[in-house]
């Protein structure tokens, strides 16, 4: 069966976030949604959350799900203003524990649990939607946590993959492993080969013009530069591991994860009325 997939790019984080619905019974759900979030000045916005509350009235759609592929290190979750706004139970991979744990030392959190998020999801489970279901695969390797969500046709794979042309995911984050991460995309790629990919990100590939975010297993299993077949798992183990000590600390891992791994909810106020993000100094 062929879901509804509608994406939403926000360039200031070059992350696509999608509403995916059954046409039939306008069942609906949000995945990797973004909080507007400018970090000179530490404002925060929905006004891109907005964008994809609209299309659900347009389209008259009821969101059973607000799903997140895994806790980003990159852009803040809009889950919260969106459960506001049209409704959803948030979901997140039930592996989130390990990642909570790996951050709350970190940023001297207490009392963060799974239980943050309304629904922890295991693999091969699936979620219903309408007369679609969503089947659950747990696909780690960026982070411990990461899943993929199948719905008819179409797989949403969060970090794991990038356009063929990009590559794939970074392995150096606490809990990450690269030859984890060689097994995933393996599992995803044994998919049928007709089957419609959706990224969480592009940051478009030099010599390409514009921003892709869709892509089939076929088109990745032939020319993904890092994975394709015939790329044995040694030789993708050193080629991330050598490429991922060369890049730099996402703009946005401290504000992000501390939020994230609360299912997007922000800090109290404190008795100023203000709330504070922390940033660690001389901790990462």
């Amino acid at each position: 069966m062929k879901p509804e997939v509608r994406a939403f790019f926000h360039e200031p984080t070059f992350t696509l976030s999608y509403l995916v619905w059954d046409a039939a019974s306008k069942r609906a759900a949000i995945i990797d949604s973004a909080l507007d979030f400018d970090a000179k000045s530490g404002r925060t916005g929905a006004q891109f959350a907005q964008r994809i509350v609209d299309a659900v009235k347009a389209e008259g759609l009821k969101v059973e799900w607000i799903l997140e592929t895994h806790a980003h290190a990159d852009h803040l979750t809009a889950a919260p203003f969106l459960k506001r706004a049209v409704g959803g139970k948030t979901v997140i991979g039930d592996h989130i524990g390990e990642v909570q744990n790996a951050f709350t030392g970190v940023f001297n959190l207490h009392g963060v649990k799974p239980s943050a998020f309304d629904k922890l999801v295991r693999d091969g489970e699936t979620l219903p939607l309408g007369e679609l279901g969503i089947k659950v695969m747990h696909t780690p390797g960026h982070t411990p946590a990461c899943v993929t969500y199948a719905i008819g046709d179409a797989a949403f794979v969060g970090d794991t993959l990038f356009m063929p042309d990009y590559g794939t995911a970074r392995t150096d984050f606490p809990g990450g492993d690269a030859r984890t991460l060689y097994r995933s995309i393996k599992r995803i790629l044994a998919l049928p080969r007709e089957t419609r990919l959706f990224l969480c990100h592009d940051y478009k590939a030099p010599g390409r013009e514009r921003f892709e975010w869709e892509t089939t297993v076929q088109a990745e299993r032939e020319t993904n530069i890092h994975v394709h077949d015939g790329v044995t798992e040694d030789a993708f183990v050193a080629m991330r591991e050598a490429r991922d000590r060369t890049l730099d600390t996402p703009a946005l891992l401290l504000p992000a994860i501390q939020v994230n791994i609360r299912a997007g909810a922000l800090p109290a106020p404190e008795d100023n009325g203000v709330r504070y993000l922390k940033i660690p100094l001389d901790t990462l």
